[in-house]
C-alpha cells in the first residue's frame, strides 16, 4: 500500500541545497517502508487552494489505490489569504479533498499543521508559545469530528514538544545558522517555521505511531512506539524520564 501527502514545506521534501532543512514527511519513510511505500506530494509554499490549482492534487489522486492513505496537512499559507479563512474556504477545500479521497476507496487522515517556534517572551522555564495558526487546527478537529475522521493532531503535539525542551532546547528542531555556517545562507539564518533533520524526524516518528495507533497499518508494521523517540532526548538536553508530549501522555 501507500501513504500519500499533501501538505506545505513543513511536509515537503527540501532542495538539497538547503539541507540539513527538512519537511517530516521526507523523514516518514523509514518507520514505514516494510509495509508501506510514501508519496511526498508536500510542496513549499502550498495552500488547500494552490496545491490543486498547481496540478498536484490531480497527481496524487490519479497514484491513489483502494485502500492507501492520503495524510493532509495544510494552515500555514492558507492563513495568509483571507478567502482561505479557517471556517470558509480553508473548511470547504478540506472537505472536498476528504470526498475526492473517499470517492477512490483511499482513506483520508487529517492532520493539524505543525506550530511555528514562537515564544511569547525568551525566558527559560515556563516560557508560552504563541497560538500562530489561531483557529485552523481546531477547524480540522472539528472537521475530522463532522465526517469521522481520523486526525493526527501535530499541532497540540509539537506545541507540548517545544514548551517541554524550552526556549534554548527546542532551537535543535528548526534551522538556526550563524553568519558563515551554511554556504545558502551566508548570512546566517534563523528559521522558527523549518524543521531540522532532527526535529522533522521526531514529527514523522510521532505520525508512524499515530497511524499505528489509529489502526491504519497492518499489525506487522507498527513501529516500535516511542523507543527511538525517547533515546534521541538526551542529545536535546532533556532527561528521558521528563514528559515531552510523547503519544498518550
Amino acid at each position: 500500500m501507500k501513504i500519500l501527502l499533501a501538505g506545505d514545506s513543513t511536509v515537503a521534501n527540501c532542495p538539497t541545497h538547503e539541507y540539513p532543512m527538512s519537511g517530516w514527511g521526507a523523514q516518514l519513510p523509514r518507520h514505514v517502508y516494510t509495509w508501506a511505500a510514501v508519496h511526498n506530494f508536500a510542496k513549499g509554499g502550498a495552500s488547500t487552494e494552490s496545491f490543486r490549482a498547481e496540478g498536484l492534487w490531480r497527481q496524487l489522486l490519479e497514484s491513489v489505490e483502494e485502500g492507501d492513505l492520503v495524510l493532509i496537512q495544510f494552515g500555514h499559507n492558507d492563513q495568509k489569504k483571507i478567502h482561505l479563512a479557517a471556517r470558509t474556504g480553508y473548511a470547504a477545500n478540506l472537505r472536498t479533498m476528504v470526498a475526492e479521497v473517499r470517492a477512490l476507496g483511499a482513506r483520508p487522515v487529517l492532520c493539524t499543521s505543525v506550530e511555528r517556534r514562537h515564544f511569547l517572551h525568551d525566558a527559560g522555564a515556563g516560557a508560552e508559545l504563541d497560538e500562530t495558526l489561531e483557529d485552523y487546527p481546531e477547524v480540522v478537529r472539528e472537521i475530522a469530528l463532522e465526517l469521522q475522521l481520523p486526525v493526527v493532531d501535530l499541532n497540540s503535539w509539537t506545541r507540548d514538544l517545544y514548551t517541554d525542551l524550552g526556549v534554548e532546547g527546542s532551537k535543535q528542531l528548526f534551522c538556526h545558522f550563524g553568519p558563515g555556517e551554511h554556504a545558502f545562507w551566508p548570512a546566517g539564518l534563523t528559521d522558527n517555521t523549518h524543521f531540522s533533520e532532527r526535529g522533522a524526524a521526531l514529527v514523522a516518528e510521532h505520525v508512524a505511531n499515530q497511524i499505528a495507533l489509529l489502526g491504519l497499518a497492518p499489525e506487522s508494521g507498527e513501529p516500535e512506539s516511542v523507543g527511538t523517540f525517547r533515546s534521541q532526548l538526551p542529545a536535546l538536553g532533556v532527561e528521558v524520564g521528563e514528559d515531552v508530549g510523547i503519544p498518550g501522555h
